[in-house]
């Protein structure tokens, strides 16, 4: 859904503004609000951030927050998974996890939604690889196949239940096929 917004509306003004339930981005000056989740979308989700905290976090190599606001290059995009190598995670001054975060996530994941346009999540997934992150994910569950963004823009898909999705370098430690991702809406 697409918000009426002033022309005068900056990215400043925007942060300001209190928070919608589901999230909304600002995108080349346009605020656009996600579309809810659904049962697919949501059991993916929450299943591939818990994987792959399981397999990354655990060692410190990275960690993977689902919904998080990102805030880099004119834009804040909320990923639904963003993926931050454990050095690049931003800390306050006590150490904590800061509440903000004002780079491009390592790895951005996306869950097509039905009443989603790929081509705006599309485009947020190539604002996030022209600001350094190093691959980005567009998991389809009604097609039942993922989309694989490279650092250098070229893209695969993946659609055979053995076939394994490729993953950033620093996330060699994390497997997945395409049929072990699509298992989790059979259970």
């Amino acid at each position: 859904m697409v918000q009426a917004t002033p022309k005068t509306l900056t990215l400043d003004e925007f942060l300001k503004l209190p928070e919608t339930q589901p999230a909304s981005e600002f995108i080349e000056g346009r605020i656009i609000q996600k579309p809810m989740p659904q049962g697919k979308h949501s059991t993916v989700q929450l299943d591939l951030g818990a994987d792959i905290n399981r397999s990354l976090k655990s060692q410190h190599i990275a960690r993977a927050y689902p919904e998080l606001r990102c805030t880099f290059g004119g834009r804040s995009i909320v990923p639904d998974l963003a993926v931050f190598t454990w050095e690049r995670i931003p800390r306050d001054e006590n150490g904590e996890v800061a509440n903000t975060f004002a780079i491009a996530p390592d790895w951005t994941i996306e869950i097509l939604s039905p009443d989603q346009s790929q081509t705006k999540v599309v485009l947020n997934i190539l604002h996030c690889l022209a600001h350094e992150t190093q691959m980005g994910w567009l998991i389809d569950p009604e097609e039942k196949l993922v989309f694989v963004y490279f650092a250098d823009r070229t893209l695969a898909v993946f659609e055979g239940l053995g076939d394994r999705i490729p993953v950033p370098a620093f996330a060699e430690a994390f497997s997945l096929t395409v049929g072990q991702l699509f298992s989790w809406l059979e259970e």
